[in-house]
């Protein structure tokens, strides 16, 4: 069992950045892949970033490509997620989320979600 808890969502401004934790309880985080996605009201689920396991591999979205970057400390069990020159479309509330396979993409490869943490960004 995993448990999630996402941080560090808040308001800012057009071209301004944010920095997201997640921060995870349970036993072998450093055995599951972790994701970021994020929903904007009246939208659906949409991937962001992805990374292994390990920490060695990354995916991203083409939307967020050069503007996000992910990364983990699994000593500390964190995954951050660094959010530079955001734009008024990256308003949503972030979750992330564990899963055993690789980098998967699909919501429905991940095991466990956090409750989220909302981002908004002003023009």
């Amino acid at each position: 069992q995993v448990q999630l808890v996402e941080s560090g969502g808040g308001l800012v401004q057009a071209g301004g950045s944010l920095r997201l934790t997640c921060a995870a309880s349970g036993r072998s985080f450093s055995n599951y892949a972790v994701g970021w996605f994020r929903q904007a009201p009246g939208k659906e689920r949409e991937f962001v970033t992805a990374i292994s396991a390990a920490g060695s591999a990354t995916i991203y979205a083409d939307s967020v490509k050069g503007r996000f970057a992910i990364s983990r400390e699994n000593a500390k069990n964190l995954v951050y997620l660094q959010m530079n020159s955001l734009k008024p479309e990256d308003t949503a509330v972030y979750y992330c989320a564990a899963a055993t396979e690789f980098l998967p993409r699909r919501g429905n490869d991940y095991d466990y979600w956090g409750q989220g943490t909302q981002v908004t960004v002003s023009s």
